[in-house]
């Protein structure tokens, strides 16, 4: 497998499996766009989430491996337990490192390496989630050159993730899931192509 031109990496923590769901499902895949995912777990829970999701999205989803590659066509899922990484040659690693916003896997340990891999090939999502966790990588995305996007937060099961995001990074789109589905499809066709059709840029709070 070859990593991915592109990439979407998405963070979720309470209620995120519904959301993500119906996100993944509603994408238009494209076989260079690679899709990771960070949902909040036990450290000790089994890894469920990859069936869940496939079976809710209809979308080839596997755990995300050491060394492996983020992969154009798949979404990977961080393994419970672990801070999922994305180094410089576009592949992933994981480590136990010290807790982010008392997770691991932390959304903000994943958005912050994969916007330094991807640069301006990078979306970056945040859904319903009841810390602050991925604001920061969020920013840093955004610094870079990548694209923000967050669920709309009176949509969100629980909205204080997603206004940590809006307060901390700002996005490019804050919308319902079906409309982030649509500009992440219009990202994945063209990330450097005219989106303004789909965006509503949200300046930081």
């Amino acid at each position: 497998m070859r990593p991915a031109a592109r990439a979407i990496v998405i963070g979720a923590s309470a209620g995120g499996p519904p959301a993500l769901g119906r996100l993944l499902a509603a994408l238009e895949p494209e076989p260079d766009v690679g899709i990771a995912v960070v949902n909040h777990v036990g450290a000790d829970g089994p890894d469920l989430l990859p069936a869940i999701l496939a079976r809710l999205s209809g979308r080839a989803v596997i755990l995300a491996q050491e060394r492996c590659p983020l992969a154009g066509g798949l979404v990977h899922v961080a393994p419970s337990g672990y801070h999922l990484e994305v180094g410089r040659d576009r592949c992933f690693s994981l480590s136990v490192d010290p807790r982010v916003c008392y997770s691991r896997p932390a959304i903000d340990v994943l958005f912050a390496s994969a916007a330094e891999a991807y640069g301006d090939a990078l979306a970056g999502v945040v859904l319903t989630g009841a810390s602050s966790d991925g604001a920061e990588g969020l920013k840093r995305i955004r610094e870079l050159g990548g694209r923000a996007f967050v669920q709309e937060p009176s949509e969100a099961e629980v909205d204080t993730m997603p206004l940590a995001a809006l307060q901390r990074a700002g996005a490019d789109l804050c919308a319902p899931l079906a409309v982030l589905a649509e500009a992440l499809t219009a990202f994945g066709r063209n990330p450097r192509g005219d989106l303004s059709g789909h965006l509503r840029p949200r300046m930081a709070e």
